[in-house]
């Protein structure tokens, strides 16, 4: 057990500011605190703010507060097109919590600003931070709770088990799922959102004690510096080829149907501002690939293709189907991404011994390491920096060589500390 879950034994860590101390329930004869369900946020639901006189006043409340600043987002994955906010919540000690409606206030970007370079607590922050950039929020410092519990060795990090292990609280995870784009928004709906920043710096304080304690307070520091840092991600390459199902597909002329099939749905599904799911299915594209219908009829025929759908959109997509029909070969894609890294390890064996026997050592020493640090391998070091060493190693294999080259595939100093002389020593195995 670590200190920070023996700590939870201590009511008034796990109290929420300002909140009276919760009644102790037992989970058995052990007589083992068992969690309490947190049902109402202690101030009450905050009333969503909308409006431009509204938000103002959250500004002024906001700056005027002291200390972090716990901030989460609610998005509408599956619901509607891309990946926008629809509900921004934010709670910090001397302001209180707050809700505020990106749609009704699509600028928040004073709100970032008056900010400032206070620390933001985001639970999982990569998966927030595009959309909270969209809308003129970023952080300048900031403190993942989720990856501060892989780094302190917790084997369940979601925010709920996260809140339960450490503060010994039961959050209610029943609208995770749901369609944050409705309006109104439900008040079970608000109440779960307000409740998910209630906690979530007493959170951070446990967790920032326990790596202390574990020596990684400093790991996680550099960690949280690269994410703040990361510039947004490039838009993806072909993204057609990621359509679920896409390794039946081995004819390039197929290949040109789902890219054609998949740039439609594309455009609808951005028009009518909707999950691409909702207008057609992956797997009715890949049956439409494989089968080159020759007409609507027969398309029709298809799974996914079913009665439901009219005349209009059945010709709509045998017209895509047929625009890959036409293409000339020289237009048809190529079977496969160019590949810009090592070919797959399963393969190593046959086309470089050597390098089979460089990454199997480094996989063992990094593997033990890790367990011996209590944290997951992908956040000692990631297996595809790993992967590019052992194939392609510098001349000299020295710790220095080393230590340059994980520098230059982004490793933090803390990773290359612990990692460049054991993967020095696994480029000395022959085959």
């Amino acid at each position: 057990m670590t200190d920070a879950q023996e700590t939870a034994a201590d009511r008034t860590l796990r109290t929420p500011r300002g909140t009276a101390t919760p009644a102790v329930a037992t989970a058995g004869p052990d007589l083992k605190p068992a969690p309490v369900p947190l049902l109402e946020p202690h101030e009450g639901i905050p009333p969503v703010t909308s409006t431009s006189a509204a938000l103002a006043e959250i500004v002024t409340a906001f700056a005027a507060g002291s200390g972090p600043v716990a901030v989460d987002a609610e998005r509408a994955s599956g619901y509607r097109y891309g990946q926008r906010a629809y509900l921004v919540q934010l709670r910090r000690d001397g302001a209180g919590s707050a809700l505020i409606d990106p749609v009704g206030c699509p600028d928040l970007s004073a709100l970032g600003t008056a900010l400032g370079d206070s620390e933001w607590v985001l639970h999982a922050a990569t998966q927030d931070l595009p959309c909270l950039r969209e809308i003129g929020m970023t952080p300048q410092r900031l403190f993942d709770t989720e990856l501060a519990g892989r780094l302190a060795g917790f084997a369940r990090v979601g925010l709920g088990a996260m809140v339960e292990g450490v503060l010994g609280y039961a959050l209610e995870k029943g609208h995770s799922a749901v369609d944050w784009s409705t309006r109104p928004l439900p008040e079970p709906w608000l109440r779960y959102a307000a409740l998910d920043v209630e906690l979530l710096i007493d959170l951070r304080d446990a967790l920032e004690e326990e790596l202390d304690r574990q020596g990684k307070l400093e790991w996680a520091h550099q960690e949280f510096a690269a994410i703040a840092a990361a510039p947004p991600a490039p838009p993806r390459k072909d993204p057609w080829r990621r359509t679920s199902g896409m390794h039946k597909v081995r004819r390039r002329r197929q290949m040109a149907v789902v890219r054609e099939m998949w740039t439609v749905r594309d455009r609808i599904a951005q028009r009518r501002d909707v999950s691409p799911g909702k207008v057609l299915g992956d797997a009715a594209i890949v049956e439409a690939a494989l089968a080159m219908p020759s007409s609507a009829q027969a398309l029709a025929m298809l799974p996914g293709f079913g009665h439901r759908m009219g005349r209009r959109q059945l010709e709509q997509w045998q017209a895509a189907v047929e625009r890959a029909r036409e293409l000339p070969e020289t237009e048809l894609p190529q079977p496969g991404q160019p590949v810009t890294g090592p070919p797959p390890p399963r393969s190593w064996a046959d086309k470089d011994p050597a390098a089979a026997a460089r990454l199997s050592a480094a996989r063992a020493g990094v593997t033990e390491l890790a367990e011996s640090l209590n944290l997951p391998q992908e956040n000692l070091i990631t297996p595809d920096t790993v992967r590019r060493l052992c194939w392609e190693p510098p001349v000299e294999p020295t710790v220095e060589a080393v230590s340059a080259f994980l520098a230059d595939h982004g490793a933090r100093p803390w990773q290359i500390d612990q990692t460049a002389p054991l993967l020095t020593e696994a480029l000395t195995v022959s085959a």
